[in-house]
């Protein structure tokens, strides 16, 4: 997974948007955020802070709360850590128009990770245990809970 903000700076307008343009920006925490996005359609972005970025997924109907329940994640680009206190709303126009809003978020531990599957553990106020994300086709991944 390479690290690079060039295609989510491309998309956008700072001019006109509140979205943070940001940099590649390295922590050394682990967090993650789920974010609702009401933008063409309802969708939940899923983040996990990664080699100085948000390493980021589109859950069309949200991430799983219960064991063995699969739900499909489309990798995008990466976005900026600064973008995991992001909520507010993406002008009519702009790439992602829409309503921004932080679902979940909290702490994940990185237990296991090669280029087709990780597995972490998420420590949010909703997401708590063992998940997996799983790729199985180009940008399609499967997020589930162990």
């Amino acid at each position: 997974m390479a690290t690079d903000l060039k295609k989510y700076q491309a998309k956008r307008k700072f001019s006109v948007t509140r979205e943070p343009k940001g940099e590649i920006k390295k922590t050394g925490k682990s967090r993650f955020v789920v974010q609702e996005h009401n933008a063409s359609h309802l969708h939940y972005d899923f983040r996990l802070e990664m080699d100085g970025v948000l390493k980021s997924w589109a859950v069309p109907k949200g991430p799983p709360e219960i064991a063995k329940m699969k739900r499909l994640a489309v990798q995008v680009e990466d976005h900026p850590v600064e973008y995991i206190d992001f909520e507010g709303v993406i002008p009519e126009g702009q790439y992602g128009a829409g309503e921004v809003e932080i679902w979940d978020k909290g702490k994940f531990i990185l237990k296991e990770k090669n280029v087709k599957a990780m597995k972490f553990e998420l420590r949010g106020k909703k997401l708590k245990g063992d998940y997996a994300l799983v790729n199985f086709k180009e940008k399609n991944w499967l997020l589930y809970k162990i």
